[in-house]
């Protein structure tokens, strides 16, 4: 069973929250367990299976969206222009890989962010730190930063909001493969890189062509599953997120089908992994430079004491100038010990840097080197690069340097949206999705 909420929050639950009134958060806690669930339990069930797939090399796993998402962006043009490019990375990586892509959101959820300060100060006034609408506001005034738990209620309204979309964009024709293809087909034209990426476009249109010529139709052509996940970091709102499942009398937490713990929540002995070994949906794992291969082992038999496939994700967030060296022996020790996860990296989190101009951002360049960087270990190893997760946006933002568009540290200020962490922008999110689809034909 799992603890209750009193009991992990006295295993001194990292990251959380101080809220200034106890019984307003009780009263939240109250309202979030009387709401419905926002996915099912078998739902959850059929992305186990399909990440188990994705460990064994059968498919690849593609997961993107906002660093942190925001109110304010819970809109039908937001939505649908985030799901739009993620669709066509996945065209791109299916086409290349002839593997099936398991699509998943980094949205519907992703509202609370750990810091590495409680407290932000500007012009010498000190407040606390912006935690994510989930917990306060961005605007840097007293009143908008402290925690308010009724900041949860709204979380899982819009939450509901943005799965409605969804689930009408992905079952009511806007995901249809060809019409994804021809967004792909413009893209080739406009792009900086055209060429490069012209013969891939041309031979998705001629199997297309031919799958149309023999009448093959099939359903999958017309709409596709595609999954929620978030960071599961505010302890109130996860645990009221809880239910039982009827089927199994198994707890499942229905705030989003995929949950994992941050690289700042993954002690051992925390009130995260104590949360998490109880739940019954897929989970990930951040993991950062300063894990050792014992660390690794102890998360994998704490989170996945069963040894089940599709269970536990990886995901690795090591910097493109460390992960060569520091993955490898991770991976040896997974495997030595015959232990089931799927890996997949995290190529933004640990290549970000401050610009001249004094913009958080990253470079398009050390982004794709990671990917390459955890493709090339993967490979030496003889075990499975299984997907990658990246933080990115549909929209025309300037908040990374580099790529085709070759943003400089001062583009940066043209079009700078982000709340919190620097995201790939439409352009830069394909152009990353047929490189990689090159690592994935080789």
């Amino acid at each position: 069973m799992i603890p209750d909420l009193a009991a992990l929050q006295a295993l001194g639950a990292a990251q959380q929250p101080t809220y200034p009134d106890p019984q307003a958060v009780d009263t939240a806690v109250a309202k979030l367990r009387g709401f419905p669930p926002l996915v099912f339990a078998g739902e959850c069930d059929e992305l186990k299976d399909k990440i188990a797939a994705v460990g064994r090399g059968e498919s690849f796993l593609l997961a993107g969206g906002d660093c942190a998402e925001v109110f304010s962006q819970v809109n039908a043009d937001n939505v649908r222009n985030k799901l739009r490019v993620l669709l066509q990375m996945a065209v791109v990586l299916t086409y290349a890989g002839s593997l099936p892509v398991v699509k998943m959101g980094r949205l519907a959820g992703q509202y609370a962010k750990p810091r590495s300060s409680d407290t932000e100060t500007r012009d010498g006034v000190t407040l606390p730190a912006y935690r994510g609408d989930a917990v306060n506001g961005f605007e840097f005034t007293e009143e908008s930063r402290i925690p308010d738990p009724q900041r949860l209620v709204e979380v899982y309204h819009a939450s509901a909001a943005t799965l409605n979309l969804i689930r009408a964009f992905t079952n009511g024709g806007y995901a249809d493969l060809r019409q994804v293809h021809t967004w792909n087909t413009d893209f080739v034209r406009e792009s900086p890189f055209a060429q490069r990426y012209e013969q891939m476009a041309n031979e998705i249109e001629k199997a297309l062509e031919f799958m149309q010529a023999i009448g093959a139709d099939p359903d999958e052509f017309h709409r596709v599953d595609f999954y929620s996940s978030h960071e599961a970091l505010v302890l109130p709102y996860e645990h009221a997120m809880t239910r039982i499942d009827s089927r199994t009398n198994d707890p499942y937490n229905v705030s989003g089908h995929f949950l994992w713990i941050g690289e700042r929540t993954r002690q051992l002995d925390g009130a995260h992994i104590e949360y998490f070994k109880h739940l019954s949906n897929p989970i990930g794992c951040k993991v950062g430079p300063s894990a050792t291969p014992d660390d690794v082992l102890g998360l994998a038999n704490a989170l996945n004491p069963k040894n089940e496939e599709g269970r536990l994700t990886l995901i690795t967030r090591f910097g493109a100038g460390k992960i060569r060296d520091v993955l490898p022996p991770l991976v040896e020790k997974v495997r030595a010990e015959g232990v089931n996860v799927t890996w997949v990296t995290d190529p933004m989190h640990g290549n970000t840097f401050e610009a001249s101009t004094g913009f958080k951002t990253r470079r398009f360049t050390d982004v794709l080197d990671e990917v390459q960087g955890f493709f090339d270990v993967h490979r030496a190893l003889g075990t499975v690069p299984g997907g990658m997760m990246v933080e990115m946006t549909g929209d025309d933002v300037t908040e990374i340097v580099g790529g085709g568009e070759e943003i400089d540290e001062h583009g940066l200020a043209h079009r700078y949206e982000s709340v919190v962490d620097p995201r790939l922008n439409r352009v830069q999110s394909l152009e990353l999705a047929f490189l990689v689809a090159e690592m994935l034909r080789r």
